[in-house]
């Protein structure tokens, strides 16, 4: 079993590093791309309201190795697929690296495998090339096993680069319960450049620990890595940081 600083070593480069609050600044941006660079690495990513790409673009830089996710449809997943696909194309014009977008998961829920899938391929068409899609299932608002299993096959066939669990947004975020489940859709798909991003909730190295062991276990020992396995979230870093520092724990966080 690896140790708390190994799993933080681990981690720490797998990381969504997310400000997604309602009451986000331009100063936490600043903050948020400061906090990306640690001592000890760089988290993947920062995933922002598309608001602030073009700050966080014009913060990291062109050739920033530190990604630029933003999220669109977000979060209710209830947006017109015109106005969804032009807040995509006008995020990734402002510098964004990766689009996370939230599958319209009520009207999958409701019977209509329709309209998730034009959404997704739309998106797909307007990201092609130029940026990575991850779309978010919204796992505990579907609530099933079937539902969950539904939702990240259409996402994958639709071109998802990434599953995510979730918006962060509801009562029910990532669970290992629907981290298993989708890894091993992803798993059948047969695609291994296919990613999968657990997202809300996950705030501790062990917390962190029980999904790098489910991809480890459902997926192989060598396929996590960053790009096929995100964590979003905004307090995580601080508990990574204090495992490699050698602390014990660091005190809980609140939020994504």
């Amino acid at each position: 079993m690896a140790s708390r600083k190994e799993t933080a070593s681990r981690a720490l480069g797998l990381i969504d590093l997310t400000n997604l609050n309602d009451d986000c600044t331009a100063e936490d941006i600043d903050a948020l791309c400061a906090q990306a660079k640690t001592p000890f690495g760089n988290v993947a990513a920062i995933c922002i309201w598309p608001r602030f790409v073009a700050q966080a673009r014009g913060i990291l830089g062109a050739d920033s190795a530190i990604r630029i996710a933003t999220v669109v449809n977000f979060p209710s997943g209830e947006g017109d697929e015109r106005s969804v696909m032009h807040e995509t194309k006008d995020a990734v014009a402002d510098g964004a690296d990766e689009i996370d977008l939230v599958m319209p998961y009520r009207a999958l829920a409701a019977g209509d495998e329709a309209r998730a899938r034009s959404m997704i391929a739309t998106i797909r068409a307007a990201t092609e090339g130029v940026a990575l899609l991850k779309v978010i299932i919204e796992a505990g608002e579907l609530g099933s096993t079937a539902l969950v299993e539904k939702a990240s096959e259409i996402a994958l066939e639709e071109g998802a680069d990434f599953i995510k669990t979730s918006t962060g947004k509801v009562a029910v975020n990532a669970t290992a319960e629907s981290a298993g489940i989708m890894l091993s859709v992803l798993r059948e798909f047969g695609d291994a450049k296919r990613g999968f991003k657990p997202a809300g909730g996950i705030r501790t190295v062990e917390e962190a620990a029980q999904y790098l062991a489910l991809a480890d276990q459902i997926m192989g020992k060598e396929w996590a890595s960053a790009k096929t396995f995100r964590f979003g979230a905004s307090s995580l870093l601080k508990d990574v940081l204090a495992a490699l520092s050698g602390e014990t724990a660091a005190a809980p966080g609140s939020g994504y």
